[in-house]
């Protein structure tokens, strides 16, 4: 088979994967008669709509999609929008964002070059880890996102991200330094950027992880 067929294979599969598990977390037991899949991000956009899918719309100001480029060949992926994120509708853009804007041009890249997102578009509550329910019922809509984009790599800033992405309740001591699988996609774990700021002592491990992401995207030649 073809590797662009297989690509959009398994992109298929993973959307019908995506659409029967969050039709199952509503508790749905029938599908409806034509099932479509998106073909951008905006269309993604579009079927998020005003969510209300979960509890944190009560408390949210902004859905906070995410943003980028659309080819990025890396897509980070992140816990949840903070304080900042939520009033603004953007993410990554408090400390913790500007810390990883500055990890990207360490990199050799521009902000706009890659895409960024999370796991969950809505801010928990006092800045609380996202629930087990929560990040079912934004999953499909994560992985439309990187379905869509087919980047290169993806980088799992923190233990949330990497659990969902991995499917795993390991740690992020264990998870990162190492080139794991999403899909076909490989997926680099580190610290969150809001961990760093707190535990500045481990910002040598996560430049060593960027440096391995560096070089694995130096060697494409897309």
């Amino acid at each position: 088979m073809k590797p662009d067929v297989k690509a959009e294979l398994l992109a298929l599969i993973g959307h019908l994967r995506s659409y029967v598990l969050y039709h199952q977390q509503l508790g749905l037991e029938a599908f409806p008669r034509s099932l479509t899949f998106p073909k951008g991000l905006k269309e993604v956009r579009e079927e998020l709509g005003d969510c209300r899918r979960c509890r944190l719309w009560e408390t949210r100001k902004a859905i906070v999609f995410g943003e980028g480029s659309e080819k990025a060949r890396l897509v980070f992926v992140g816990e949840a929008p903070g304080y900042e994120e939520d009033i603004q509708g953007r993410p990554f853009v408090g400390k913790a964002g500007q810390l990883l804007t500055r990890i990207i041009a360490a990199i050799g890249m521009k902000r706009d070059e890659v895409y960024i997102t999370n796991v969950v578009k809505c801010h928990p509550p006092r800045n609380r880890v996202p629930a087990h329910d929560e990040i079912a019922c934004c999953y499909p809509f994560l992985a439309k996102q990187l379905r869509i984009i087919r980047p290169r790599v993806i980088c799992a800033l923190g233990s949330a991200a990497a659990r969902t992405l991995l499917n795993t309740e390991a740690g992020i001591t264990t998870l990162r330094g190492t080139f794991r699988d999403w899909e076909g996609i490989p997926v680099m774990s580190t610290f969150h950027p809001a961990f760093l700021l707190r535990s500045p002592d481990r910002k040598r491990e996560t430049w060593e992880d960027m440096q391995a992401l560096q070089k694995h995207l130096t060697g494409d030649k897309r």
